[in-house]
């Protein structure tokens, strides 16, 4: 009677024992990280490649139009209605660049309607500051009204020698314009808010108000002296190339607008990868340009290793006072449970709301109230009572916060009493106990709990955006200016970045490979912020194998 009912019992069994269940975990786990390694290699995929200089391309249409440029993309043409066999029709993408001249800067072109294709050795890239791009020919070299040199070949010699002075002195008026005439006018704004203060104290005239009138003059004198000597080097170099599209079209370019220039289809592989090794480099330490479509994201990456840092300062020591005295000064019962339910409670409450706190708290009403008691000079323009580094990190570093508190706990519950018990048998005090010895044993829990609150802080962007991210900050919250840190200013993200080119971007096709490009980059920095971290949690693991972690 028992043989019916043998196979069910062994099925049972095998339920009982756990296997099934370790293989369903195990398949899940496998799926969640198959599906990550292809996110990682679609973004790798899509964003490595956009640093590469591939080769040019003319495309002559059966009707006789040239385009030229590189391809993009190649892909089939639908043909919903079309009968069974019917061959396949494909379109290709190409970058044509030469916004000025064409209105956009891609096109797509049916293969079926291209008669020939070229890639002449002689097409010019040229990276602009303005206006992206440009594909083409070096015509001939102006300076001023005087043509210099004609001719594709020695034009593009001649260009080849003067672009390095031509940098040379854009970075000339660079440095005079962010660097010396902006020295001048943060001391001549510092004179006018003291002539201010002193106004609305009621001191019109006397000795100090003709002092800073006097300094106010003296800083008058020195700002038009830069500004006509900036108008000096700017004239120094008028040299100007003319540029010719593939179809014909002229463009009159001052050479000071180039950033660099290189003839891609002349170019062998080594020195395509030394040229894509330099665009990565100018990627991660150019300030970005057209609406954040050109350039780098040096800013952004700054921005974001910043607030990272003053929200770990911030958001650390709270966090584990927090867990000590929850887990080793307060009285246990129902009030710290309660506390221990708001805080888990916390972990999820959605990021927005905590930066229409920080908004509501740091900035209107801190930063507002700062603003009336020492910056009164300034008002109705607020200079703490508007959104800035410190209060976008201090408000992450609330949202991140119960992780670390948990993870303290988790850590404080894991020592044995004994050591606590034996620390204060030979005399030490609580708090003696608690410093030099509970708390360097709970160190790794504390770094496991700053790793996770770093990760989430680093790639956070709602509570960003109304309490101190911009689309293009004007200068870094660290500078040669006293006081050197000024955490008041607004300031740029990684994760912000993002955002704003691949949703905000007037010109979404030529943005797309800066999302996956920043995407990159951005994981780049958190997987380097963990790794550093990691690393030292480690260590203190080998010497504290006490620590139970």
């Amino acid at each position: 009677m028992s043989e019916p009912h043998a196979p069910l019992a062994r099925r049972m069994g095998l339920f009982r024992s756990g296997e099934p269940w370790i293989w369903i975990t195990g398949s899940a786990l496998g799926a969640a990280l198959l599906m990550v390694a292809g996110l990682i290699g679609l973004i790798l995929w899509n964003g490595l490649g956009f640093f590469w200089p591939a080769d040019l391309v003319v495309f002559t249409l059966k009707d006789g139009t040239l385009v030229g440029g590189r391809v993009e993309l190649r892909e089939a043409i639908p043909q919903p209605d079309a009968p069974a066999g019917t061959r396949d029709r494909f379109r290709v993408k190409v970058k044509q660049a030469n916004r000025d001249v064409y209105g956009n800067d891609f096109v797509w072109l049916d293969e079926d309607q291209v008669a020939k294709r070229e890639v002449p050795s002689d097409l010019v890239a040229l990276e602009r500051r303005e206006w992206g791009d440009f594909y083409g020919r070096v015509r001939e070299i102006r300076d001023g009204e005087k043509v210099v040199v004609t001719g594709t070949e020695a034009s593009w010699r001649k260009l080849e020698e003067l672009l390095p002075k031509a940098r040379d002195v854009y970075e000339r008026t660079l440095v005079l314009e962010k660097d010396r005439i902006g020295e001048v006018n943060f001391r001549k704004e510092k004179l006018r808010l003291s002539l201010r203060r002193l106004e609305i104290a009621g001191t019109t005239s006397g000795p100090e108000v003709e002092r800073l009138k006097r300094s106010e003059a003296g800083e008058q004198a020195k700002y038009d002296a830069l500004l006509a000597e900036l108008q000096k080097v700017r004239a120094e170099f008028a040299t100007r190339a003319v540029l010719v599209s593939v179809d014909g079209k002229e463009k009159e370019l001052p050479l000071m607008q180039v950033v660099r220039a290189f003839r891609p289809n002349e170019m062998g592989t080594l020195a395509k990868a030394w040229h894509y090794a330099v665009n990565v480099w100018r990627f991660v330490s150019e300030d970005p340009r057209e609406s954040n479509t050109e350039g780098g994201v040096f800013p952004a990456i700054f921005g974001t290793v910043l607030m990272v840092f003053i929200m770990s300062l911030v958001v650390t020591p709270l966090g584990v006072l927090t867990a000590f005295y929850l887990r080793e000064y307060a009285k246990q019962g129902p009030i710290v449970s309660a506390v221990r339910i708001a805080v888990n409670n916390l972990a999820g409450v959605p990021s927005i709301v905590y930066g229409v706190f920080g908004l509501g708290f740091f900035v209107y009403m801190v930063g507002g109230a700062i603003d009336r008691t020492f910056f009164s000079e300034s008002l109705p323009t607020p200079t703490w009572g508007t959104g800035g580094i410190l209060w976008a990190s201090l408000t992450l570093a609330l949202l991140t916060v119960p992780v670390v508190i948990v993870s303290a706990e988790e850590g404080l519950a894991a020592i044995p009493r004994g050591m606590r018990e034996a620390s204060l048998a030979l005399g030490a005090t609580k708090f003696e106990t608690m410093w030099r010895v509970v708390l360097p044993a709970v160190m790794p829990s504390i770094l496991t709990g700053l790793i996770l609150a770093m990760a989430r802080a680093a790639g956070e962007v709602a509570p960003l955006m109304i309490t101190g991210v911009v689309k293009l900050a004007p200068a870094l919250p660290i500078d040669g200016f006293a006081p050197f840190v000024h955490f008041d200013r607004k300031f740029m993200h990684l994760g912000f970045h993002i955002y704003d080119v691949g949703f905000q971007s007037p010109n979404v096709d030529a943005a797309r490979p800066m999302v996956y490009t920043t995407t990159i980059l951005l994981l780049v920095l958190v997987v380097a912020l963990n790794l550093s971290a990691i690393v030292i949690r480690n260590r203190l693991r080998k010497k504290l194998r006490t620590s139970g972690i």
